[in-house]
């Protein structure tokens, strides 16, 4: 049943990922649009120049998600790579539950009345031709660290299946398909 969760929750990680990819390409197409406008046309939009900023955002907030279920994430390697494979799940596992979890939960506690704030207020960009509805930009932080806990219940289901030496069989059994 543990297998079947992982790679239920994989799924939608990586489709999330592949969303994630999508809006980077996006912002390097907005960052050309933008240098090409300003060098060529010398014509500049404190918009486009903010809606870079607001995808980078989004980019950073999801793939933090992404990051981890695929171990991609910032750790102390030369310790962690001469451990056993029982041994970094473990750490994984209570790194995840001790630290993680936390962090995001305090996280998303934090930035309700700063997203509620800017939501209630209308907030706009100070910028004369910046862009409106400031709130959905900050909505991210919320939203992206809710992703960030279902990707850690991803990542401890994962390390469940390392120490009950179930990890390799359901590899084994993606090759078969």
């Amino acid at each position: 049943m543990l297998i079947k969760l992982e790679k239920i929750t994989d799924k939608i990680i990586d489709f999330v990922g592949l969303i994630t990819a999508i809006l980077l390409l996006l912002m390097i197409l907005n960052v050309a649009y933008d240098v090409f406008a300003r060098y060529i046309f010398h014509n500049s939009s404190i918009a486009m120049q903010e809606f870079e900023w607001h995808l980078f955002a989004v980019i950073m907030l999801y793939g933090t998600g992404y990051a981890l279920k695929h171990n991609a994430h910032v750790r102390v390697d030369f310790l962690y790579d001469n451990f056993s494979p029982k041994k970094q799940a473990w750490i994984n596992i209570v790194g995840t539950l001790l630290f993680l979890l936390p962090l995001a939960l305090l996280v998303i506690n934090a930035s309700y009345d700063f997203v509620m704030d800017a939501y209630t207020t209308n907030e706009v960009s100070q910028d004369p031709g910046g862009l409106p509805y400031r709130w959905i930009i900050k909505a991210q932080i919320p939203f992206a660290f809710i992703f960030l806990i279902f990707c850690a219940f991803n990542f401890v289901i994962h390390n469940i299946n390392v120490l009950r030496g179930v990890e390799n069989i359901a590899k084994e059994e993606e090759v078969e398909l």
